[in-house]
C-alpha cells in the first residue's frame, strides 16, 4: 500500500501565485485600450479605434454589445490586397466600407451579426472602416466618396 503524497502548502502556493500572474497578465492584455483617432468619411466625423496588428485585427469587434452612435473600428492592413471580413462572435449588426490606398471608398457592405459569410472587397484595400449598421446609408455615402484622417500604413508611403 501506497501512502498518500504528502501536501506541500509551499508548491501549492507557488502554483497558485502563478496562476494568478497568467491571469492578470491576460487580463490586462485582453483590456488594453486600442489607440483611437477621428477620421472623416465624407464630411461626417467618426471617432474609430485602431487596429493595425494581426491579432487586433482578428478580433475586430468581437464579444462587444454595443458601439457609440458615431463611433467604430479602421483595419489598417499592412499591404493593400482584396481584403474580407465576417462576423463570427459579433453580437451587433455592422455595416464595413472598404478603402484604397487613397482615401477612396470601394464599396460599402452590411454584415449580419454571428454570419460566417465572408465579405470582399471590390479592389485592393488598404482599410475597413467598421461601423454601426446603416451608419454609411443614413449620411448618403456612397463608393468613390473619400475619407480623411486615415492613418499611413507602416512600413508605405501614402500615395
Amino acid at each position: 500500500m501506497n501512502p498518500l503524497p504528502r501536501f506541500d502548502r509551499r508548491a501549492a502556493l507557488r502554483v497558485l501565485a502563478g496562476g494568478l500572474l497568467a491571469f492578470a497578465t491576460a487580463q490586462a492584455t485582453a483590456d488594453a485600450k486600442l489607440p483611437t483617432t477621428t477620421i472623416k468619411v465624407g464630411s461626417h466625423a467618426l471617432r474609430v479605434e485602431v487596429v493595425a496588428t494581426d491579432a487586433e485585427r482578428q478580433k475586430g469587434l468581437m464579444f462587444r454589445e454595443k458601439l457609440g452612435r458615431n463611433d467604430g473600428m479602421l483595419f489598417v492592413f499592412d499591404e493593400p490586397a482584396y481584403h474580407s471580413m465576417w462576423m463570427k462572435n459579433t453580437l451587433i449588426p455592422l455595416s464595413v466600407a472598404f478603402v484604397d490606398a487613397k482615401g477612396e471608398i470601394l464599396n460599402i457592405l452590411d454584415l449580419e451579426p454571428h454570419s460566417l459569410e465572408t465579405r470582399m472587397s471590390a479592389g485592393p484595400a488598404s482599410y475597413a472602416i467598421e461601423t454601426n449598421r446603416g451608419w454609411f446609408a443614413e449620411r448618403g455615402l456612397k463608393a468613390g466618396d473619400r475619407v480623411t484622417g486615415l492613418p499611413q500604413p507602416r512600413g508605405r508611403p501614402r500615395m
